[in-house]
C-alpha cells in the first residue's frame, strides 16, 4: 500500500464509494462515521491523509478540521474537505480552518487522486521534519529561533501577459505581507544562481503563457533546477480544466487554482505554501547541520578523525599522485592542561589549528585526529617540498607565544612533526602510510621535540 487514508462521512454509501476509488489506487482505507470517531482514529492510527465531509451531525467537518490542526499529534496530517456545498463562503471557511483543499461533490476521480498524491508527498516532508527535530540535538530550539528571524515571503507572479500580472499583483498586495513581484518567464529560468538569496519562495504561474501549456513546461523546468526546485508553486488553470490540474500536480505543483480566482483564496493558499516551504527549509538546514557536526571537530572547526581519514583515502586513490602525510603533535600538552586547566588547553588547541590552517593551501588536508594530534596531507608533493611545508608549520606554532586571557604570561607552544611520503603504484595501505608517519613523529619526539622528521623509507 502507498498510504493510509481516513474517510470521514456520516453516510455509509459515500464512505463505500470513496473507499472503492481509493482502494483501486492501492491506498489502505479506514472509515469513521462522525467527527468524534474521526478525531479518535486520527490520534490512534495516524493516517497519512484525511478525506473529511463538511456537513455531519453533532460536529461539522470544519470543527473537526480545526481540532485536528490544533492538536500537535495530528496537525501535520493533510485534510481534504469534501462537501456538496459549492458556495465560495464554505470554501473559504474550510481553508481558514486549516484544510489543505476543498473538493465539491461529485468528486472528480482524476483530480482527487492527483491531489492525494501531491499531499502525501508534502506529508512525507513534514513527517521527516518532525523525526529530524526529535533526533537532532538542539534542533527544536534552533528551529524556533530560525522561525523568529524569518523574513516576509517572496512571491513571484508569472501571468500570461503584463495586464494579467498587474491585476494579480494589485489583488494580492493588500493581502500578503511579503514581497509580491511580477516576473517574466525567461527571468524565472535565468535570474537565479544555486546560492541566490533572492529566489522566490512561491511562484504563481498561469498554465498558458504565450503558448498553451508553456506554464506547465516552466513548472517542470523550475522543479528541475537547483536554484528553484525547493520553491513552492501554485498553478492557475482555466476554470474546470481538471485534466491539466492533475498533470500540474503530478509535475510537482504544490497547489492549483482555477481562473477567475478569488484573491483572498489565493492569498490563503500562498500563506499555506509559505509555511510548508519554511518547514522544508528548516529540514534541509538541519540536515546540513547534522552532516557538518558528523564530520567536524567542534573545538577547532577542522575535519574530525573520521572525515580526515576519509579524505586521505580519497587523496591516495588518485592514480600517480604522490602524497605527503604528516602527523603533528603538540609537545608537552598534558602539562598545559595540568598546570593551567583544560579551558586553557582548549584555547591552545584552537589557536594551533588556526595557525596551521593559515599556513596551508586551500587544497591541503588538515584534521584533528586525536587529543593534541593533527593530520596534514599534501597532494602532489615530493620530499623537499614536504620538509619545507612541515618546517613552516612548526615555525607557525613555535615562532610566537600564545597570549591567553586566562594566563598571566604568554605560553610557548611547540610541535613535533613526522612525515611519510606515499609511493604511487606500491600498493601500500593508508594505515601503513600513517604508521610510517607515526614512527617518524616518534623519532622527532625522541630526539628532543620541536622538530621535523622524515620517514626513512623512500618514496621511490
Amino acid at each position: 500500500m502507498t498510504g493510509r487514508i481516513l474517510v470521514v462521512d456520516d453516510v455509509a454509501t459515500n464512505r463505500i464509494v470513496m473507499k472503492v476509488k481509493l482502494a483501486a489506487a492501492c491506498y489502505a482505507v479506514e472509515q469513521a462515521d462522525c467527527g468524534l470517531a474521526a478525531l479518535a482514529v486520527a490520534r490512534s492510527a495516524a493516517p497519512d491523509l484525511i478525506l473529511l465531509d463538511v456537513v455531519m451531525p453533532e460536529m461539522s467537518g470544519l470543527e473537526v478540521c480545526r481540532r485536528l490542526k490544533a492538536d500537535p499529534e495530528t496537525a501535520d496530517i493533510p485534510v481534504i474537505l469534501v462537501t456538496a456545498l459549492a458556495d465560495h463562503a464554505s470554501k473559504m471557511a474550510g481553508l481558514e480552518a486549516g484544510a489543505d483543499d476543498f473538493l465539491t461533490k461529485p468528486v472528480d476521480e482524476v483530480t482527487l487522486l492527483a491531489r492525494v498524491r501531491s499531499l502525501l508527498r508534502a506529508r512525507d516532508t513534514a513527517r521527516e521534519l518532525k523525526l529530524r527535530g526529535q533526533t537532532t540535538p538542539g534542533f527544536a530550539e534552533a528551529a524556533a529561533g530560525f522561525a523568529a528571524r524569518e523574513t516576509p515571503g517572496r512571491i513571484a507572479l508569472i501571468a500570461s501577459g503584463p495586464k494579467g500580472a498587474v491585476l494579480w499583483k494589485t489583488a494580492l498586495d493588500d493581502r500578503l505581507g511579503g514581497e509580491v513581484s511580477i516576473l517574466p518567464r525567461d527571468a524565472a529560468l535565468g535570474s537565479f544562481g544555486a546560492d541566490d538569496t533572492d529566489v522566490p519562495d512561491v511562484f504563481v504561474i498561469a498554465a498558458d503563457l504565450s503558448h498553451r501549456n508553456e506554464g506547465l513546461r516552466l513548472l517542470s523546468d523550475l522543479r528541475s533546477r537547483p536554484a528553484t526546485r525547493h520553491a513552492a508553486t501554485v498553478m492557475i488553470l482555466p476554470d474546470g480544466d481538471a485534466e491539466r490540474a492533475a498533470i500540474a500536480l503530478d509535475l510537482g505543483a504544490h497547489d492549483i487554482l482555477y481562473d477567475p480566482f478569488d484573491a483572498a483564496e489565493l492569498a490563503i493558499r500562498i500563506r499555506a505554501q509559505l509555511g510548508r516551504k519554511r518547514q522544508a527549509d528548516r529540514l534541509r538546514a538541519s540536515l546540513r547541520l547534522e552532516l557538518e557536526m558528523a564530520v567536524t571537530d567542534s573545538l577547532t572547526g577542522l575535519h574530525n578523525r573520521r572525515k580526515g581519514l576519509f579524505e586521505l583515502e580519497r587523496m591516495l586513490a588518485r592514480d600517480g599522485t604522490a602524497v605527503a602525510v604528516m602527523l603533528l603533535d603538540i609537545d608537552h600538552f598534558k602539562q598545559v592542561n595540568d598546570v593551567h586547566g583544560h579551558a586553557v588547553g582548549d584555547s591552545v588547541l584552537h589557536g594551533v589549528a588556526r595557525r596551521l590552517r593559515s599556513a596551508l593551501r586551500s587544497g591541503d588536508l588538515l584534521a584533528r585526529i586525536g587529543g593534541e594530534e593533527f593530520l596534514v596531507a599534501l597532494p602532489d608533493c615530493d620530499a623537499a617540498h614536504a620538509l619545507s611545508i612541515a618546517e613552516g608549520l612548526r615555525k607557525a606554532v613555535a615562532g610566537q607565544a600564545f597570549c591567553l586571557d586566562a594566563v598571566d604570561r604568554a605560553l610557548a607552544i611547540t610541535l613535533s612533526v613526522g612525515i611519510a611520503l606515499s609511493r604511487p603504484g606500491s600498493g601500500e595501505t593508508t594505515q601503513s602510510l600513517l604508521d610510517r608517519a607515526d614512527a617518524a613523529l616518534y623519532g622527532a619526539k625522541a630526539h628532543g621535540r620541536d622538530q621535523v622528521t622524515l620517514s626513512n623509507v623512500s618514496a621511490a
